[in-house]
């Protein structure tokens, strides 16, 4: 899917491109090619120049060769975007191309976007580009505020583990534990534990997104402030994630702390129970091991005698536990 988007009056308009002879009559500031076909990419390198490298968005590449600038003045990022999908969270990489001296292109350049799937941040760009006229000036205007929006979709992502982790906590912290409880707990607290590892590398990878565009000395006084603020926005979210890990550590340890205690009881069970049978087992060891003098035999009582030895030699300590409270 190959769209492009264009300034007018200050508000940012899209428009999805089937063809050659309809990507020639915009001139936009933003190009994002979504799961491109090679006919796409025929298309912009026809159009605009532009040759889209074939590893743009591999995972593989090495991070030394995610942000470079070539010799005719394009500036190459690959970033990662997270996907807070709470049934299959991930990060989509991101290649962009900043193109700023190819003399097809207006004075303020074009940025090329690829990826494969589609990116919640970019969304949130362009809702929020069509409610504020003036959002975006220029293609370096329209990368800095899609790292912004990741930055703020990552802190949105981070209010939905704090909601998590609160339920999870009640369960553990206000309710008797049982088993399946533990258990509904312990697979949350691992969902949003990868989660928040997750939010922890995507801000890391967008910090350096954000370092390297101020490095490249591309940008005017007011995009260097507006990039020195999105840096301040990832440092506060780094202590969010520290605190919400050290959060899930105690959950976690309070949790297995609750199983565990669920474990001692039963075993504590199977205590009291051999513990109490010992006198009836030693009782009956005694008198079978005594063939020549046997009650039963001696005595027309003796049977009962030693049943109710028994039993009351099992009886004995049970009341004894009883009263220590070992049985509660």
């Amino acid at each position: 899917m190959l769209n492009v988007f264009t300034l007018s009056n200050g508000r940012l308009f899209q428009e999805e491109i089937e063809s050659l002879e309809e990507l020639s009559r915009f001139r936009p500031i933003w190009v994002d090619l979504e799961e491109p076909t090679p006919e796409e990419k025929r298309w912009v390198k026809q159009y605009y120049g532009l040759s889209i490298p074939e590893d743009a968005i591999d995972e593989d590449i090495e991070e030394s060769a995610r942000f470079y600038e070539e010799d005719n003045g394009e500036l190459h990022i690959r970033s990662d975007f997270l996907v807070a999908d709470p049934d299959d969270p991930r990060q989509v990489r991101v290649a962009f191309i900043l193109n700023q001296m190819n003399p097809q292109l207006r004075s303020h350049g074009v940025l090329f976007s690829i990826h494969d799937e589609t990116v919640p941040a970019f969304r949130l760009l362009r809702m929020r580009a069509r409610r504020l006229p003036g959002l975006l000036a220029d293609a370096k205007e329209v990368l800095l505020k899609l790292l912004d929006a990741d930055a703020e979709y990552c802190a949105d992502a981070l209010e939905e583990i704090y909601d998590e982790l609160e339920a999870a906590s009640k369960q553990v912290l206000e309710g008797d534990v049982g088993d399946e409880v533990a258990g509904e707990v312990l697979a949350t607290i691992a969902r949003q534990e990868d989660m928040n590892g997750r939010i922890r590398r995507n801000v890391m990878d967008t910090r350096r997104a954000v370092s390297f565009l101020m490095r490249s000395k591309m940008l005017d006084a007011e995009q260097f402030e507006e990039a020195r603020q999105i840096l301040r926005d990832i440092d506060s979210l780094d202590s969010h994630t520290t605190f919400l890990f050290d959060k899930i550590n105690f959950l976690m340890d309070a949790t297995v702390g609750f199983i565990n205690i669920n474990q001692n009881k039963i075993i504590k069970l199977f205590s009291v129970a051999s513990v109490a049978l010992l006198p009836p087992t030693l009782v009956a060891s005694l008198y079978g091991m005594n063939f020549h003098f046997m009650p039963e035999l001696q005595w027309q009582y003796g049977y009962a005698w030693a049943l109710g030895l028994m039993v009351a030699s099992a009886l004995v300590p049970m009341w004894y536990f009883r009263r220590r409270g070992w049985l509660k």
